[in-house]
């Protein structure tokens, strides 16, 4: 699972992705719970128009009582999303979003103890990373929050992703569960945000380890 990347500023999303903005954003390393930009289909969009939204990284599910979870909800399990309560209606409605990250960070354990990587793209572009959104209203007050959350996928197999998070002993190395981010191609961006669902089920994959320029933090 991901729980650090660092995101690009508003101008440079914008220029990159085609979307238009409405609240300034200047990049940072961005935690769960905490302020972060995403793209999504514009709410008044007659055609394929984007927009840049500026909101809570951790999905506000449409039952919570409050904004405050005392769950995590920044990351979510693709193989779990039509099922999962806090994430099969923004799945259903097409609620799907691109975060943008110019890299990511994952714990790797293979000395013994945890030494963060950083990953970028090979290429140098940016990421942009598979992801639902949400709107949710405090009915008490009326704030509106709006939220999102990081689609990940089981990465047992994958060359360089299985090597990332703490193995459990217990389990062999095909059962460990290890997750990665699902990175949208530049040219699958609109069949992602205004595609259908079996649009959007094809483009859920792990990215080939040529597309990384991966290591330690601070190599």
């Amino acid at each position: 699972m991901c729980n650090r990347y660092v995101s690009p500023q508003a101008g440079d999303i914008e220029r990159y992705w085609h979307a238009g903005g409405r609240t300034p954003w200047r990049g940072a390393e961005v935690f769960p719970r905490a302020a972060g930009p995403f793209i999504r289909r514009a709410a008044d969009a007659t055609q394929s128009q984007r927009e840049l939204v500026i909101g809570q990284w951790g999905l506000v599910p449409w039952f919570a009582k409050t904004s405050k979870l005392t769950y995590s909800t920044n990351n979510a399990r693709f193989e779990e999303i039509e099922t999962k309560a806090s994430f099969k209606h923004p799945w259903q409605y097409g609620k799907r979003c691109i975060i943008p990250a110019l890299s990511f960070d994952e714990p790797n354990w293979e000395s013994g103890k945890n030494v963060w990587w950083q990953f970028r793209r090979a290429d140098g572009a940016p990421w942009g990373l598979a992801g639902l959104w949400s709107t949710w209203t405090d009915k008490a007050s009326g704030e509106i929050v709006e939220s999102y959350t990081i689609l990940t996928l089981n990465a047992d197999e994958h060359p360089l992703m299985k090597r990332m998070h703490k193995p459990d002993p217990k389990l062999a190395a095909h059962q460990q569960d290890k997750r990665s981010v699902v990175p949208i191609e530049f040219e699958d961006v609109d069949p992602w945000l205004f595609g259908t669902l079996d649009d959007a089920r094809q483009l859920v994959r792990l990215a080939p380890v040529h597309l990384f320029d991966a290591g330690p933090l601070g190599r």
